[in-house]
């Protein structure tokens, strides 16, 4: 499947690089939202999977944070 590809590549990156992912999801989800509200936006799915991205690498976060 294409979600448990994504996750083994999450766990295999670092703490800088979570964030840096974290940071760029938090942007495009603002993004979505944006064009979702002026009706500029086709795939409103997006945000529901852009979401849940979101709170996959918050998870791997704070699991190598008490690893750690």
């Amino acid at each position: 499947m294409k979600t448990s590809k994504y996750l083994e590549e999450l766990k295999t990156q670092s703490a800088e690089q979570l964030n840096e992912q974290l940071v760029e999801a938090k942007k495009e989800l603002f993004n979505l939202r944006f064009q979702n509200a002026t009706n500029q936006l086709d795939n409103t799915s997006r945000i529901k999977e852009v979401r849940k991205n979101i709170a996959r690498i918050q998870t791997i976060i704070s699991q190598k944070a008490k690893e750690a």
